[in-house]
């Protein structure tokens, strides 16, 4: 049986969706965090990311584009009438016939690894049957557990996903049972054809109830694969998250003068 050009290929391209308007923070990806953009630290860490064929910035804002431009970034201009994210990110793919896979990059974590968008690519390569990967870690602080804006996944003995929630699942019935929480990161690794396919799908029940775009998936009986790493990239949602990460990123650039 002849496989589909999609299946042949094995070309990934890493898609990072900005925009401006951010309701609690407008202009958050051109905010400055130690000298650069915020938007600018997860380019460069992407493009450090070998497995992927290059990496793109979607934006429908001309400030955005031509401060990325300035980077040297390569830059897609989409509709400014998009719901989301994924919704910017796959307009963009659908123009890109050559690739195989598309990698959902978020554009407010700039401490995202490249060893960890290496290993979501080569899983997707490595097993063509994957439609759809993400990842997860452990909880650092277990009272992170009990927000609501840290997504929880639940994964079976095949680290395949069962369902995410703001809540903190599972429940324990029983204090002395041991429970492995996982906080969900947010980047995405996506068989084109199936990120094409999932934007057409109505938002779904649970979809809609938790908030959480990658019920949609599940509900539609997507298997998403899980990758679970050690631990995760914060991300920068108010002016507080990005004063914070600008003091982590300064102490992580004294460290290697120190230790000389």
């Amino acid at each position: 049986m002849l496989q589909s050009p999609d299946l042949i290929m094995t070309k990934a391209v890493g898609i990072i969706p900005a925009r401006w308007g951010s309701t609690r923070f407008p202009g958050k990806p051109l905010h400055l965090i130690a000298g650069k953009a915020l938007l600018w630290h997860v380019w460069e860490n992407a493009r450090r990311a070998k497995a992927l064929h290059k990496v793109i910035i979607a934006t429908d804002d001309m400030r955005i584009a031509e401060a990325a431009f300035g980077w040297g970034a390569e830059i897609s201009l989409t509709s400014a009438k998009h719901a989301s994210g994924t919704d910017r990110v796959a307009e963009v793919a659908a123009k890109l016939s050559g690739t195989s896979h598309i990698l959902n990059i978020q554009g407010d974590e700039p401490l995202v690894e490249p060893s960890l968008l290496n290993r979501l690519v080569r899983h997707m390569h490595r097993d063509p049957q994957i439609e759809m990967i993400t990842a997860v870690h452990s909880f650092a602080d277990p009272a992170d557990v009990q927000s609501p804006h840290q997504v929880k996944a639940v994964l079976d003995r095949e680290n395949c996903a069962l369902y995410f929630s703001r809540q903190s699942i599972p429940y324990p019935r029983e204090a002395s049972a041991p429970i492995r929480y996982f906080r969900h990161q947010g980047i995405y690794g996506y068989r084109r054809d199936l990120l094409l396919r999932f934007v057409r799908w109505r938002p779904t029940p649970l979809e809609k109830v938790e908030a959480l775009e990658q019920l949609r998936a599940l509900e539609n009986g997507v298997k998403i694969h899980v990758v679970v790493s050690k631990s995760g990239s914060p991300g920068v949602d108010t002016p507080a998250d990005a004063a914070a990460m600008e003091r982590q990123l300064l102490a992580r650039a004294r460290r290697p003068r120190q230790a000389r």
